[in-house]
C-alpha cells in the first residue's frame, strides 16, 4: 500500500507535521514564552558585545576631538598621543556603559518589541517547510515502509496479539452456536 500511495503519504506526513507542530502560532508561543522567562535568553548580546570594535569607537572619538575647536589646543598639548593615556581607561568605561545599557529594562522593552515574534515565527515555518520538504524528498517507499513496520511492532503488537486472543474467542463462541 504505502509504495502504491507514496506521494499521498509525504504529503500526509508534511500536512500533520505543518499543521499540528509547526504553526506559527505555536513558534511564537514557545519564542514568547523563552523572552519571559528570562533564564534562558532567546538573543544573547554577550558575543555582540564582546565583537565590538572599541578601539575603533576611541579612535572616532580622537578624530572628532581633532577635527572640533578644539583641535588646535590639543595640538599645542601634544596632539594626539596626550590623549593615549586615556585610552585604556576610556575603553573600559564604553564598554561597562553598553553592559549597563543592553541591560536596562528600557533597552529590553525595546528589543522585545523590535523582534517581533509573529514575524520571526512565520519566517521559521517556512524554513522548517524547507527542511521537512527536503527530508521528505530523501525518503524512498521502501525506508516509509520499514518506518511504519517498526512503529507497528514496537507499539502495535499488543494489538495483534489480542485480536488474536480475542479472534480464537468469537471463532470458538461461533462455533459452538453451530
Amino acid at each position: 500500500m504505502i509504495p502504491a500511495r507514496f506521494e499521498e503519504f509525504k504529503s500526509a506526513i508534511k500536512t500533520l507535521m505543518m499543521s499540528q507542530f509547526f504553526t506559527a502560532q505555536n513558534i511564537a508561543q514557545f519564542i514568547e514564552t523563552e523572552e519571559q522567562q528570562g533564564g534562558q535568553k532567546v538573543l544573547n548580546l554577550e558575543p555582540l558585545l564582546a565583537a565590538v570594535n572599541y578601539d575603533k569607537i576611541y579612535d572616532s572619538l580622537v578624530m572628532v576631538i581633532l577635527e572640533s575647536s578644539f583641535g588646535g589646543m590639543l595640538m599645542m598639548m601634544g596632539g594626539v598621543e596626550a590623549l593615549t593615556p586615556l585610552k585604556e581607561p576610556f575603553v573600559e568605561k564604553v564598554k561597562i556603559t553598553l553592559i549597563e545599557m543592553v541591560d536596562s529594562s528600557d533597552f529590553k522593552q525595546a528589543l522585545q518589541q523590535g523582534l517581533n515574534a509573529q514575524k520571526i515565527s512565520s519566517d521559521l515555518v517556512g524554513k522548517i517547510e524547507t527542511v521537512i520538504d527536503k527530508r521528505l524528498s530523501e525518503l524512498t517507499p521502501q525506508l516509509v515502509k520499514e518506518m511504519v513496520q517498526t512503529i507497528m511492532q514496537e507499539h502495535l503488537g499488543w494489538l495483534v496479539v489480542w485480536g488474536g486472543v480475542f479472534g480464537g474467542l468469537l471463532g470458538g463462541l461461533f462455533g459452538l452456536m453451530l
